[in-house]
């Protein structure tokens, strides 16, 4: 299956070059992105950019240069202090663009239009390591402690991200497969976050969960190529 895995953030597309320091690397309008083969299956590797824009520009760039049969995004979130741990890996099920402001007509349809609900019958009815399925909220900024006990109320969230919901969205749109994993470095209660003002946590924590991933990864494809063969109770 042609895959191309997504890094939106800087600091995790710099942890998978840390990874992989020989890779070839190329450049796109939007990013850097390099070849790779992971057990004998090749990915194309994409630095998307962090953000909505960013996000959404690059996801249909990917889609239009490559011609994906599945888009694969990677990469970290916060999480709410009390309703997930650290190091957790979210399979996201579905988004939701929350920092939409309507004022002129109902909000909550505005916020249903940019909502994804995700596809997920590519997947084994056994996932192939443990993850926590749910949904993740995204907006252009970083998790408002004040925020939370409303984002809990209305959609029941545990974490956060800035570019999960712009692609997926696109890839709906597109018709494309998507899977997206994201893990949680740090979390945010209603008075602070952990990370705030300590880039270093967030960038080890990132080097973690990055990590993770790619190490995971091969295992999704694995179970994902299996199921496209006809074989769902992997």
């Amino acid at each position: 299956m042609k895959t191309v895995t997504i890094i939106s953030a800087n600091a995790e597309w710099r942890v998978m070059k840390e990874l992989y320091p020989h890779l070839e690397i190329q450049n796109s309008p939007y990013g850097e992105f390099a070849e790779h083969t992971f057990d004998a299956q090749p990915v194309i590797l994409f630095h998307g950019g962090w953000g909505k824009i960013s996000a959404a520009a690059s996801t249909q760039y990917v889609i239009d240069h490559f011609q994906p049969e599945l888009i694969v995004n990677l990469g970290t979130c916060g999480g709410f202090e009390g309703s997930i741990e650290r190091g957790t890996i979210i399979l996201v099920e579905k988004t939701i663009v929350y920092d939409i402001i309507e004022q002129m007509s109902d909000p909550d349809e505005a916020i249903e239009y940019y909502s994804t609900e995700m596809d997920m019958s590519f997947l084994p009815r056994i996932l192939p390591v443990p993850v926590l399925r749910g949904l993740l909220v995204s907006a252009d900024r970083d998790i408002v402690s004040t925020d939370i006990p409303a984002l809990i109320e209305k959609y029941n969230a545990v974490a956060a991200d800035w570019e999960s919901g712009a692609i997926a969205w696109v890839a709906k749109k597109n018709a494309i497969k998507c899977l997206i994993l994201r893990g949680v470095t740090d979390l945010v209660n209603p008075q602070t976050g952990e990370a705030y003002g300590n880039y270093d946590l967030f960038s080890q924590r990132t080097k973690e969960v990055m990590r993770k991933l790619f190490d995971q990864l091969p295992k999704w494809q694995d179970a994902i190529e299996s199921v496209a063969r006809g074989y769902r109770g992997y």
